[in-house]
This record gives C-alpha cells, structure tokens and sequence, in this order.
C-alpha cells in the first residue's frame, strides 16, 4: 500500500513539474474555438452567400459588443469526403469564455440575433436559418490555446 502512495505522489510530481517546465517556454493566450465543416455538392458558393448574410454580421456584432475577440473564416483543400472544405475560427480571452456557460454572454448573443433576424421568437430563428444544414455538414469543433514562445536565452 505504501509503495503505491509513494509511485502516485512520484507521478503527480512528475506531472506537475512537467507543466511547470513547459511553462518557462511560452505565455498563454487566447483560446480559438475552431468549428469545421464539408459544404455539400453544389452548395459551396450557396454557403457562402448565408455566412456572409448572416453570420458574418452577428458575429461581428458580437466582437464590437466584446463578447469575442475576432472570428475568421479559412477555406481547406480536403483531401478526402470526411475532410471539411470551410472552418470558422472564433477567439476567446480563455478556456472559461469559450467553454463555460454566462447568462451575460447568451442574453447578450440572443439580443444580437434578435436584431439581425428582427424577431424574438427563436423558433421563427431556427426558421430562418434552417437552409443551412442542407449545405453543409458539420465535422466537429476543436479548441486550440495560442501561445506565444519566450525567446532563448
């Protein structure tokens, strides 16, 4: 029993002082939620047209207000069918912006959807943005910290 005490402390010591070694490498950054997808056959340019009509304004609104940071679209080559054609990228202050739920946060992103769909009802929302899922499929979303690496010395 005393043994495995004794490896359990060794491995979170171990562990610990890894994190801590990396730490004198880099400063923490922001977090960027990176959310992909594959555009269906002849929908390309169609999604296009609706990211830019609508997406594209909320979440600009939604950067102005600050509750991001900056969002921005990049285009893949895929090399396969499972592989995503187009990613937006949104940038958090931190893990607890992107992934922790604040009533501020969703209030403030309703009232933004609101206005730009000029109506309260979120169903009439869904309505309105339901064209969407024709054109594309979605391949998940990953989270990545940015960091930015102290010189050598």
């Amino acid at each position: 029993m005393m043994k495995r005490i004794a490896i359990a402390v060794g491995l979170v010591c171990l562990v610990s002082s890894g994190a801590a070694l990396a730490q004198e490498h880099w400063t923490e950054g922001p977090v960027w939620e990176v959310w992909c997808a594959r555009t269906t056959e002849g929908h390309g340019e169609d999604y296009i047209e609706y990211l830019r009509s609508n997406y594209l304004p909320t979440m600009a609104e939604q950067k102005k207000q600050g509750l991001i940071l900056d969002s921005k679209f990049f285009l893949h080559t895929p090399s396969g069918p499972n592989d995503p054609d187009i990613c937006i990228a949104t940038l958090h202050k931190s893990y607890g912006a992107a992934l922790d739920y604040s009533a501020d946060f969703e209030a403030k992103a309703k009232a933004i959807a609101a206005q730009h769909y000029k109506t309260e009802d979120e169903d009439k929302q869904d309505e309105a943005t339901k064209p969407r899922f024709e054109m594309r499929r979605d391949l998940g979303t990953t989270f990545y910290r940015e960091i930015q690496l102290k010189p050598m010395p």
